[in-house]
């Protein structure tokens, strides 16, 4: 979610700034923009994605991360995916432990005011990323996923659109059935 545009500042400025913060801001190219507050639909879509992911990865080496964590795309760009997971151990770039370096995989729920920027902006962004094999975008307003998966030096898209239809996650050894994700809102989305 998102979006409000704040003045610009460099990056260690940014970082000393975003720990006194009450809200999140995401950080781009000396841009800084506020992380507006999820709606109940877009909360109840990232609750039903990390429980049916955390039941299949548990007792498995991989970590699931809220938008709590922070993720550097590069040395001018850092955002907060809704949900992020790791194989192993996590490279976080700070002390504090408040910037996470190495994603596998990473996530966004649209929103009204973030649907561009999670399929375009945060799109290339995440692409960029050495170490994600995969972005899923799950559409708020509709049963809808779109999975982009890296293959090589391109990247392969898969939309997927029926409640029937489950989300393969070769990456994580696990699958997300759409079904589960949007369980207890699809019945709105009609």
């Amino acid at each position: 979610m998102a979006i409000q545009t704040k003045l610009a500042m460099t990056v260690a400025d940014y970082l000393e700034w975003e720990e006194r913060q009450e809200l999140k801001h995401e950080y781009i190219d000396g841009e800084i923009i506020e992380m507006t507050s999820g709606t109940r639909i877009h909360s109840r879509l990232i609750v039903n994605l990390t429980l049916a992911m955390g039941r299949q990865l548990e007792n498995s080496d991989y970590v699931i991360h809220s938008n709590h964590l922070r993720v550097r795309i590069d040395q001018t760009r850092y955002v907060y995916p809704d949900l992020s997971v790791v194989l192993g151990r996590e490279l976080m770039e700070d002390e504090r432990e408040l910037t996470l370096l190495n994603p596998i995989f990473v996530v966004e729920v649209t929103s009204p005011s973030s649907d561009r920027r999670d399929r375009v902006d945060k799109r290339d962004y995440y692409f960029a990323v050495p170490s994600i094999e995969a972005y899923l975008i799950i559409d708020q307003d509709r049963v809808r996923a779109d999975f982009y998966t890296r293959a090589e030096a391109r990247w392969l898209l898969q939309e997927y659109s029926s409640l029937d239809d489950v989300i393969p996650l070769p990456m994580l050894n696990c699958e997300l059935p759409l079904a589960v994700i949007y369980r207890g809102v699809a019945s709105e989305q009609a």
